[in-house]
């Protein structure tokens, strides 16, 4: 069973950093793409990150272009979101997901940025 559970999130100021973990359980993560996807408040969920299984290949949306980077440890199978600069436009629900950015996913964690 694919279980992913997000954690990281909290309150940080604009121009601060932040770093978002998932931890991914019932299936074999060295296998798969994984992403990051958010939904801010009134919003659609959008595509933020994503990662080839041997982490070799990266991309992120525009908007979070180098400020944010998507990793993964394939032996702690492990992913995560290092956030930088962060903006109130950051400020969303974050979620990772297996397969696309559509596919199964965790609960989320809550990015908030405010001063």
């Amino acid at each position: 069973q694919v279980q992913l559970v997000e954690s990281g999130g909290g309150l940080v100021q604009p121009g601060g950093s932040l770093t978002l973990s998932c931890a991914a359980s019932g299936f074999t993560f060295s296998s798969h793409w994984m992403y990051w996807v958010r939904q801010a408040p009134g919003k659609k969920l959008e595509w933020v990150s994503q990662i080839s299984p041997s982490g070799a290949y990266t991309d992120h949306t525009a908007s979070v272009k180098g400020r944010f980077t998507i990793s993964r440890d394939n032996a702690k199978n492990n992913l995560y979101l290092q956030m930088n600069s962060v903006t109130s436009e950051d400020t969303a629900v974050y979620y990772c997901a297996k397969n696309s950015a559509t596919g199964p996913r965790g609960p989320g964690t809550q990015v908030t940025v405010s001063s």
